[in-house]
This record gives structure tokens, C-alpha cells and sequence, in this order.
């Protein structure tokens, strides 16, 4: 472990990463940006990406024995931290039974019952393997159960990577999307609508110009790939009333808010309930798996149950489960994890808003939180876009070498766990103040 703290300073000797760069140079010879996902390449903060060998609690060591408090927790999934013993024990348990079955387990039917007891709209819910296939999923059922056409999402907003949710807003709200991707014909996105995240009007006018064609909205209650980015007061609730209106469906997409706000999710703590939802991340424990679900009359729609076909070789499965019946477990019993991991949030929350002052603005919600190089309030895509990646590049990278591991991007969230100690905390909260002193 290579901690040099000094005493009195949040200063340490630069980290090595010998092992991290000959790993990269190997990686980009047979992975495209020698990653397999964007965001890990580092290339919006100008590094090498750090090559992680193991994690334990709320620290990640890489390649190069680099001992580093962890605020990415995954992307997500790490409410509890890296290795929790009880999930991992239960995982041990599951691998020494078999992998994969491709046939019915019991632990799918409890997973689809603890999903309908933390939160009560999943009636009826059907595992997969990822965020996006439930999301993908979600959408095609609410399709088949409106037999209309068009979803309406939120710039900025992501929901996965399927091609008709790949999009990006043309130059008016009312205009359909052009693809945000190469490889996306213009055909599949023809049908998805681009709306502005906390802003009624652009919703309203989607619905006024077609009134008998849109399917559903999709949207994350908190705008959370964007950096985190909340919803104003009553707009969440005003989805769910012009989506009754024009008799459309509400997808809540909690692949990340979900278990994360609280046990109930965004929902519960909005105190709004979609008609249908996704999940990932926490539900898995740490493994692959996505869910979708909600009302029974429209989950009923889906096969063999309905016409609406969707499958899945590893769905349901037995390692993926037991990891997040484990983990959701745990939650459930715990009920003083959300106040613990929300007192931690605004902790750091709070220190770095005396420290900064007016030169960032943060946006903190539970245990999600974003720092963005602005002066100004982040509401939305346009307020978010403004704030300035060169800065937050070089607040990177300062972190980075002095042991603090958050998100190589502006735009994600930093994720906080049930595994972050004081002396974390401490330790963070001194690096910042250096930074920004």
C-alpha cells in the first residue's frame, strides 16, 4: 500500500503507474481504446486508466499496489462495498452449485418477490442480464401494451446503449432525434421524442403535436449521467399526471437511483409510482443483471404470458441472484444504512461547498453526489454542458495522485457506500480542501 500522508497537508508522493501504462499499451492493441466501456479510458481527463487488481470495503488497489478510497463503487453497485463477506459467501456458496442452468431457479422466484415487497409497483418483473436490456425491454412491452409508437426520453438522460435510445435533441424539442451513435439507422430513432429534463413545457408540447402515438416516457428520476442532476419540485409528479392524461405509460429508469435513494427507490422517495420500472447495478450485488417490471395487466403482455417476445441464455441467473438477494438482504435489514450513507454524502456535500464557494456547484441527493466547475445552479443538460471538463480534468487527476478515486468524467456521479469510514471521509475532505485552497 502506497499511503504517504503528511501530517497537516493532504499531500503525497506521485502515485506509480508503471504496470497500469504497460497493461494500456497491451489493452489497445485488441479492445478498441483498450476498454470495454467509453468512460474507463480516461480520455476526458487526459490519463492512463488505472488497471484495478482488487477492492476490499471502500478501497481499490491497482496493478501497481496503489491503495485508493473508491468513489465510483462500480459505477453504482457498491452500496455496501467491494467484497462484502455476506454477499460473497452466499456467492461462494451458488458457484459451488453450477454457473448456469438455463432453466428455472428458485432464487429468480424469491428475486421477484423480494422486488414486489421493497417496491410495490413491480407486480410482476422478468430478470436480465444488464441496465440496457431492461431498459430495451421495458420500452418494447410498453409498445406492445399501448400499440403506439413513439417514447419520449430527456437530453442528457441515458438509458443504455439499444439503438432507439442512442439519440441526441435536433434543434427544437418537437423535431425527431438524429442517431448519437454511427451504426444507428435514422429509422430507429424516428420514433423517440427528445424532451428537456425539468422543463414541463417541452413535455407538453411533445404530447399536444402527437397526441394518439406516444407509448410511454422514460426517465431517470434523477438525471444521474449528467452528472447528478435532481428534479424540481412537481416534476416527477407532472409526468405521471400527462402520462395518465394521454393514457401513456411512466418508465421510471432506476437502474441507478434504484435501492441506492432508498429501499424503495426513487419512488419511494419521490412518492411517485410508474407503471412499469428497471433496475441493475445494486440488484446484482456486484454480477451482471438488469429487471424490468410493474403493473401485471401490462407485465402480463410479455412472453409466453403475451405477444411481446423477449428472452435471455443467462437471465435469472443462479450467481447473479444469489449476489443480489444477498445484497438487497442486507438492505432491507439495515434500516439505518440510507440515513448513514446520506450523513456521509452531505458531509462531503458540505466541506467542499465552504471550500470552493461559488467556483463549483454541487448537486447531492442520498448517497449520489456531482461536483460541477460552475458557478451556476445544474438543472438540466444546457446547465450542466456549461460547466468547465478542463477544470474538472485537472481536479481529477489531483485526487487521483493523492489516493482519492472518483469518476474520470464530469459528467457521472460520485457514488458513496456503506463501507466509507471517517477516516475516509477525513482523509477525502483534506485532499479537496487542498485543491481547492
Amino acid at each position: 500500500m502506497h499511503w504517504m500522508w503528511h501530517v497537516g497537508c493532504a499531500r503525497r508522493s506521485k502515485m506509480s503507474d508503471t504496470n497500469s501504462k504497460k497493461l494500456y499499451d497491451r489493452a489497445v492493441k485488441r479492445l478498441p481504446g483498450g476498454v470495454n466501456s467509453p468512460v474507463r479510458a480516461y480520455q476526458a481527463v487526459g490519463r492512463t486508466p488505472r488497471f484495478i487488481q482488487s477492492a476490499k470495503g471502500a478501497h481499490i488497489t491497482d496493478v501497481d499496489g496503489n491503495e485508493m478510497i473508491d468513489y465510483v463503487c462500480s459505477w453504482g453497485p457498491g452500496i455496501l462495498g467491494h467484497a462484502d463477506p455476506r454477499v460473497v459467501a452466499d456467492v461462494k456458496k451458488a458457484c459451488d452449485q453450477g454457473l448456469t442452468y438455463g432453466a428455472p431457479t428458485e432464487r429468480e422466484v424469491e428475486m421477484a418477490e423480494l422486488l414486489a415487497e421493497l417496491v410495490p409497483s413491480m407486480e410482476v418483473s422478468r430478470l436480465v442480464s444488464s441496465g440496457t436490456e431492461a431498459t430495451m425491454s421495458a420500452i418494447r412491452v410498453a409498445r406492445g401494451y399501448t400499440r403506439r409508437d413513439k417514447i419520449i426520453k430527456f437530453r442528457g438522460c441515458y438509458h443504455g446503449h439499444s439503438d432507439g435510445l442512442l439519440v441526441k435533441a435536433g434543434s427544437a424539442a418537437l423535431t425527431t432525434s438524429v442517431p448519437d451513435s454511427a451504426g444507428v439507422p435514422a429509422d430507429y430513432t424516428k420514433n423517440t421524442l427528445v424532451a428537456e429534463y425539468n422543463n414541463e413545457e417541452s413535455v407538453r408540447a411533445l404530447f399536444e403535436a402527437n397526441p394518439d402515438s406516444i407509448a410511454a416516457i422514460i426517465v431517470e428520476p434523477v438525471a444521474a449521467n449528467m452528472g447528478v442532476v435532481l428534479p424540481q419540485d412537481g416534476f416527477l409528479t407532472f409526468l405521471r399526471e400527462i402520462t395518465k392524461q394521454y393514457g401513456a405509460l411512466l418508465i421510471f429508469d432506476e437502474v441507478i437511483t434504484g435501492f441506492r435513494l432508498a429501499l424503495g427507490g426513487a419512488q419511494q422517495y419521490f412518492h411517485v409510482t410508474p407503471d412499469l420500472t428497471t433496475f441493475g447495478k445494486i440488484i446484482g450485488g456486484g454480477m451482471p443483471v438488469g429487471a424490468y417490471g410493474g403493473r401485471e395487466d401490462i407485465m402480463r403482455m410479455v412472453s409466453p404470458d403475451g405477444p411481446v417476445y423477449q428472452a435471455g441464455t443467462l437471465s435469472g441467473n443462479p450467481i447473479a441472484t444469489a449476489a443480489g438477494l444477498a445484497t438487497l438482504r442486507i438492505l432491507r435489514e439495515d434500516t439505518g444504512i440510507y440515513d448513514r450513507l446520506e450523513a456521509r454524502a452531505k458531509k462531503l456535500t458540505d466541506a467542499v461547498r465552504v471550500a470552493a464557494g461559488d467556483r463549483v456547484h454541487v448537486n447531492q441527493i442520498g448517497s449520489l453526489m456531482s461536483i460541477f466547475f460552475t458557478g451556476d445552479a445544474v438543472t438540466d443538460y444546457e446547465t450542466a454542458t456549461h460547466a468547465d471538463t478542463k477544470q474538472y480534468a485537472d481536479y481529477f487527476g489531483y485526487l487521483l495522485d493523492r489516493g482519492i478515486y472518483v469518476a474520470p468524467s464530469q459528467f457521472e456521479a460520485m457514488f458513496l457506500s456503506d463501507a466509507h469510514s471517517e477516516e475516509d471521509l477525513e482523509r477525502t475532505i483534506d485532499v479537496m480542501r487542498a485543491y481547492f485552497a
